[in-house]
This record gives C-alpha cells, structure tokens and sequence, in this order.
C-alpha cells in the first residue's frame, strides 16, 4: 500500500509537471503579445505618447515574466559601474557608455532608445526554459518566521506559537511571517484553514490587473459586505475588514483607520475585503456538486432499469433517447433548457437574481446533470448486463433469488465499486468542465473565468486555472482508487511478489 501510495503520488507530480510545461510553453509562445492590451483600459491613458507607451509595455512585459527592463533612470544607475559620470541624457558619449555595460553584461540584454527623447533603456528576453524554472521554483510558498525581511523594523519579533486571539480565538499565530494567522478555525468552508503553504500562480493582467491568481478566484465577490468585526484591541465594529487575512505592512504605512483597528505599531494592518457574493471557486463547486447529484440520481436507477429489463421496449425506446441526447451537441441541449426554464419562471441568466438566491444555481445544475446522465446510464446498463452472465449470479437463481432480490442485494452492491471510483473524477470534471455552461448562463464561476481570461490574453490566469484543472483531475483519479479499495476490500493496491 504504502509503495502504491508513493509511486502514484510521483506519477501524478510528474503529469502535472508534463501537462503545465506544454501548457505554458505553448500560452508565453503561441499567443501574440499585442492581444494583451486589448482589454487594458490602462494602455491608453498611460500611453500619451511613444515614450510613455514604450515605457508602459515593456513595464507589463516584465511584470508578466516575458522581459527584464531597465528604464533610463535604472540603467543609469547600471552604468555607473563603469562611469560614475554618465548621465539619463541622451548624447553620443553616454550611449557609448550603454553600449559597453550592456556588452559587459551579455546574457541578452540588449539596448534600445526611446521614440521621442532619444534617450536609452534595455531589456532582456526572458527564454521559456528560465520561464518555466520560475514558475515551479515558485509555485509552492512556504511561511515561516524569517519570511519577511524589513530594514526599516530591525526589531520586529520572529516566533510561531498558539494563543487565544481576541480577534479570532484560538489559533496559531506568527511574527515575521507574511501571515498572522497560520491555522485557524471558523465557520467557513473548509473550516479548518491554514497559510504555512501556499501557492504562487502569479498574478492577473489585463483583467483583475496586479491581483495574485489564486486570490482571483477564491475571493468573494458582488459589495463589500459590512458586519460586526472584533480587532485585536478588543473593539467590535460594523467593518468589511476579512480580519483573517492579516498579513504584514510596516507599521509607519499604516494609515489612520488602520491605526484605530489594530493599534499603533502592529506589524499586521494589511488585510482584504470581505464580499457579499461567493468566489469563483465556490459558485462552480455549487453547481457543479448539485449537477453530479443530479446525474447519479437519474442516471443509475435508469441504467438499472435498463440493465433489469433489457431487451424490452422500456431498455430500447431509453436507450435510443439516451444516444440521441448524447449525439446532441451540448450547445444545443443547453439552450433548450435554458429556453424551457424562462417559461417555467427561472432565471435564464445568474445575473437575474444574483447569488444570495438559490434559484439562480438551478438550470445551471440541471444542464449540467442531465448533460451527465446518458453517458452514466449507458455505462452503468452495460456493466450490469455483463455481470447478469456471471457465475454468482447463475449460482443466486439457482438458489430461487428473485430478480428483485439479487438486483437489490447483491447486483447493485458490486455495481457500486467503479461507480464510487468514478465519483471524485466526476465531481471534478464537472466543476472544471463548465466552461460552456458558465458562459451562457453568466456565472461568475471558474469556468467562465477560463474564457474570458483566454478571450482578454489573460495568460496568467489561463496557465493559474489550467494548474488547478489539472492538479484536481489526476489526483481524483487518484482518490478514486482509494475509495475503490475502501468500498471492496478484496481489492488490493498493492501486490506481494510472485503475484500472491
């Protein structure tokens, strides 16, 4: 069991390796830069003119990992190594005076000049290899006590410990950590959080520009939403403050609200804001776990009933209507349902009613689960009726089981070994795979954050969401083996050797 564990814990590690390589190679190589600034609405306030444009795009170039850029004032103060009397102005003896540092330099870089002014800058374009080491050499954080490195806060205390929090309660605290809280309980799902590890997708542009993937869509959304708060000085206040997400700010940038809710000289006063309406994160978990009950709850007594009386008009008139939706594209399903549920008085799109009403997750759902059920049908009718010929079911008859009896009995409970095996994938796919649904229906889901994020050259967000499709996917299969076992015990994960 335990070799079972390790080597397919390695074999998933290296699939996710292998599928985000390709996928960020062919993102930062395949899709033009231009596009990126298309749904910048920054780009053209910020580019007055050439200077100001060259001076923005190559500043949004870097900060999206494809160059490294020295502006003027940078460079100079690069090329003071090799003559502390250069200047920003654009004359013959200081470009002579670029051209040899970036000759001494080497490794890429190479020196250009403004439009307008004339006078120099460089960058350097960064290869996808060194690209790649950068994200997986980032990707997973660690906090720790010496995790922040302040000159201005010499005696800022480094220590993890618990204590009763009077903002929180009990939980385990830190100082010189990115984080104040590291473990914390609360009423929120998952309910038992933690910030010792964390991960580093990098961070959106154009769109949600600045913010860190992750915070993207595990954010709440909608207003900011007000109530009674309780700060560390033991004040409780009506405030939007997410008092657990703490993190460090010196404390002579602390402004004056800052100051009154957590006292002077707290080293953490940087915090988020707490949003009325679910994270994106949360919006495709709803639909999709309410999708996935959906489908199992139609889908495998019909393939029972299938399965239970094939080959008659009940097994054949299901299973042509079961292909014919199959053979539908999804597209087109999806807009039948939506059309059929605005007449009954649903909302067509989530917008309508928002996400404090649980009528606007409905026709979502329900696209989903009947997009769900032919396939779950089928597949569970074709499994039951290749164990209807095993020996232990001839062996049942013999013993004058009735058909009800063994179907409920003994049929079903085999039946369920793949299908519980099939359920975390299920889940995961479902919550990955709503791309379409999402759109249509305007769901402020992940899904429909993939779209939107490949339509605006979101590539951050692409490579961010496509990690976590593919980090969730591979280890549900994995999951899916282990509840296999759980469930049938004559399965074994592991084999002695010879095969005994």
């Amino acid at each position: 069991m335990k070799k079972y564990l390790f080597t397919r814990t390695l074999r998933s590690l290296f699939s996710i390796f292998m599928v985000m390589v390709v996928t960020y190679t062919v993102v930062y190589t395949l899709v033009p830069t231009r596009l990126i600034f298309n749904q910048d609405p920054l780009y053209n306030k910020m580019s007055t003119t050439p200077d100001k444009k060259d001076n923005y795009v190559n500043t949004v170039f870097e900060r999206m990992g494809y160059i490294q850029y020295y502006n003027t004032k940078e460079l100079v103060n690069k090329a003071k190594t090799i003559d502390s009397g250069v200047t920003s102005e654009a004359t013959e003896s200081n470009q002579k005076i670029y051209e040899e540092y970036i000759a001494s330099v080497g490794n890429g870089w190479e020196l250009h000049n403004f439009t307008e002014s004339g006078k120099a800058y460089a960058t350097r374009k960064i290869p996808i290899y060194e690209r790649l080491w950068n994200f997986f050499s980032n990707l997973v954080v660690i906090d720790h006590p010496w995790k922040i490195k302040d000159k201005e806060n010499p005696d800022l205390e480094r220590y993890i410990r618990v204590e009763n929090d009077p903002a929180i309660g009990w939980s385990v605290v830190g100082s010189g950590t990115k984080h104040k809280y590291l473990v914390y309980v609360n009423n929120q799902f998952p309910y038992i959080h933690q910030n010792f590890i964390t991960f580093n997708l990098g961070n959106s542009y154009p769109t949600f520009s600045g913010i860190p993937v992750l915070q993207v869509i595990t954010q709440g959304q909608g207003k900011a939403l007000t109530q009674d708060v309780t700060f560390p000085t033991g004040v409780t206040k009506k405030s939007s403050v997410d008092i657990y997400s703490r993190t460090y700010q010196n404390p002579s940038k602390a402004d004056d609200i800052a100051v009154a809710n957590f006292g002077k000289g707290d080293n953490y006063t940087a915090t988020k804001v707490r949003y009325t309406d679910p994270s994106m994160i949360a919006n495709s978990a709803r639909i999709g776990l309410t999708g996935i009950f959906i489908a199992y709850v139609l889908g495998l007594p019909l393939g029972l009933f299938m399965a239970r009386f094939k080959s008659t008009w009940f097994d054949s008139m299901s299973t042509s209507l079961m292909t014919f939706v199959l053979a539908v594209p999804s597209i087109a399903l999806i807009y039948v349902i939506r059309f059929v549920g605005g007449h009954l008085g649903l909302p067509d799109n989530f917008p309508l009613l928002g996400a404090s009403d649980v009528r606007s997750y409905l026709l979502p759902s329900i696209v989903l689960g009947l997009l769900s059920v032919p396939g779950l049908a089928i597949w569970f009718r074709r499994y039951l009726v290749d164990l209807q010929n095993s020996d232990w079911m001839r062996f049942a008859r013999a013993k004058g089981l009735s058909e009800g009896e063994i179907y409920r009995s003994h049929l079903f409970k085999n039946a369920m070994v793949p299908v519980v095996h099939g359920i975390p994938g299920a889940i995961v796919l479902t919550i990955a795979g709503a791309t379409l649904t999402e759109t249509v229906f305007i769901v402020p889901g992940m899904g429909k954050m993939l779209i939107d994020s490949i339509r605006a050259s979101n590539n951050a967000m692409v490579v961010g969401l496509t990690f976590i499709f593919t980090t969730l996917s591979i280890f549900s299969l994995f999951a899916g083996d282990l509840l296999m076992a759980l469930v049938d015990p004559r399965i074994k994960l592991s084999t002695k050797k010879g095969g005994k």
